[in-house]
């Protein structure tokens, strides 16, 4: 073959692989989860429903409320369709959220390790972990030394980073969990518990509704803590449309208008 043809056979060669290559069928990409959620008309919401003022589940009504089960409906709202909670755990959370939710809202920490399995929305809060104490036992507890001390009762909701923070930071107080964080504060109260770690604004809430109950220092918190919403990993498209729909709520006084009955 000569130096002319063996060019020309090449030539059709490639140009007989284009041609398969462009018959070839291509997959169409992923849809994004707000097509999804658009043509569901549901928007699934995970929450726990027992981190006020964040998130709260009545028991005797079902109701939700708080101010990131507001800000969910209004998201649902801006994408003209339902909110429906899907109820979870402070230990599940994340699973539960990869497993069937569309966001995960209520007062959700960022966190490296929930970080592995889910995206963030940008930060819509900014908090810290301050303790809880009765009125008449704030002085004694106003440092993480005076609340790691034998004899000291810390008690913890299971799962969650108040937990981890009482487990890294306390070696010689005594830690219980109790499963239920609606009614945990009632073992400070009660005294079978003198104090628990859990972020500020909580404690505030709390304070303000359970006389004899005090948040220590809220406004000089032991951490720093941004508060953000769960989003589906590796969707670009959801997490830029709920990033400036938040950024929008944010600086419209949308999110000041949800917060405010809850923080004064």
């Amino acid at each position: 073959m000569g130096p002319r043809s063996l060019v020309v056979t090449l030539v059709v060669a490639g140009c007989a692989a284009l041609t398969a290559a462009a018959a070839a069928p291509v997959d169409p990409p992923p849809r994004s989860r707000l097509d999804v959620v658009t043509a569901r008309g549901e928007l699934r919401v995970c929450s726990t429903g027992d981190y006020p003022p964040f998130t709260h589940l009545d028991p005797e009504t079902g109701e939700w409320s708080g101010i990131d089960v507001e800000m969910a409906r209004d998201l649902a709202a801006r994408l003209r369709v339902r909110a429906t909670m899907v109820r979870t755990t402070w230990k599940t959370l994340t699973d539960d959220f990869v497993a069937g939710c569309d966001i995960g809202v209520g007062g959700i920490s960022v966190t490296p390790e929930r970080a592995r399995k889910a995206a963030y929305s940008k930060h819509s809060f900014v908090d810290g972990k301050a303790p809880v104490a009765r009125c008449a036992d704030v002085d004694r507890f106003t440092t993480l030394d005076q609340i790691d001390q034998p004899g000291t009762r810390v008690v913890v909701n299971p799962g969650g980073t108040n937990e981890q923070f009482a487990r890294a930071n306390f070696r010689r107080a005594a830690i219980t969990v109790h499963p239920d964080n609606t009614t945990i504060f009632d073992e400070i109260l009660t005294g079978r518990a003198d104090v628990m770690v859990t972020d500020a604004a909580e404690g505030r809430y709390q304070s303000r509704r359970r006389p004899g109950l005090c948040a220590v220092r809220p406004d000089e918190p032991f951490t720093r803590t941004e508060k953000a919403y769960l989003l589906p990993l590796g969707d670009a498209v959801f997490q830029r449309w709920v990033h400036q729909w938040l950024d929008r709520a944010l600086h419209d006084g949308t999110y000041h208008r949800i917060t405010t009955p809850w923080t004064g």
